[in-house]
């Protein structure tokens, strides 16, 4: 039984309310920009287009395979730093992303439990570049916020003789760890409340139950794996400063006039 979705008027009839309905909530309830909606929708079915034209070439070769990997690994860290509000720190964001994303992938690759495939390897290695990518952002921007918030805190404990990146993770630390709560509720709930993506999947690509359900047992977990070890190295690099948001460069000139001052003597 054949269980695709398939391209029509209806399919783009549905995506058209879709988009506009998240849109109108967002705009008119004051949550944000309607528009930053729309753009995020025809971004996706634009990518997701061209992701399709391309895929078939990239999985026939293990090297470009490997490249689009590494592009997806590079996007994300993009992504990640302009979210945190760091894009000069880029270099520290795809480090914590890395430390995540690169273990797991190793494992489950080196360990056979993922054949080495190009088909299998692109899916698995997005879902957990993705996922992980999500959980830096949430924890950085977290731990940073409540750094800034409360600085008091910071000053009275290094009064007290705490160091500096000591006194920065009592501060942070709790805060950035609820970055984890979306994957720990996603698993604990998976098959019960939710039936994610890579389950649903499979089973519209003709696996069976049993098959589905291990496949995404290994995803949920290694995700959660991923996304725990990528919060706790940017807590790290937060806490010790190397991820964090810099001054606004202040302008050396001013165009506001200000009048001469007179000599203290002179006529009035």
């Amino acid at each position: 039984m054949n269980g695709a979705i398939g391209f029509g008027p209806a399919l783009v009839i549905v995506l058209a309310l879709l988009t506009l309905a998240g849109a109108g909530v967002v705009r008119f309830g004051g949550l944000g920009q309607g528009r930053a909606v729309l753009l995020a929708a025809v971004r996706a079915v634009a990518q997701l287009a061209l992701v399709s034209l391309v895929i078939t070439l990239i999985l026939r070769s293990g090297w470009l395979t490997g490249l689009f990997v590494l592009l997806m690994f590079s996007i994300a860290a993009v992504t990640s730093a302009s979210r945190i509000g760091v894009p000069r720190r880029i270099g520290w964001v795809a480090l914590a992303l890395a430390s995540g994303v690169a273990p797991v992938l190793a494992l489950v690759l080196a360990s056979g439990v993922v054949p080495p495939e190009p088909i299998t390897v692109v899916p698995i290695a997005g879902i957990v570049i993705g996922g992980t990518m999500t959980a830096t952002s949430q924890s950085a921007r977290r731990a940073l916020d409540e750094l800034a918030q409360r600085h008091g805190e910071y000053e009275a404990a290094l009064a007290l003789g705490f160091l500096p990146r000591l006194a920065a993770l009592e501060i942070c630390r709790p805060s950035a760890g609820q970055a984890l709560i979306p994957a720990l509720d996603q698993t604990r709930t998976v098959g019960l409340v939710t039936l994610p993506g890579a389950y649903v999947g499979l089973l519209l690509g003709g696996a069976g139950p049993i098959q589905a359900g291990i496949a995404q047992a290994l995803v949920l977990i290694g995700l959660l794996a991923a996304e725990a070890v990528a919060v706790l190295t940017t807590v790290q690099l937060v806490a010790a400063g190397f991820i964090r948001r810099d001054e606004p460069v202040r302008r050396r000139w001013t165009f506001a006039w200000v009048p001469r001052r007179q000599p203290s003597g002179a006529a009035r």
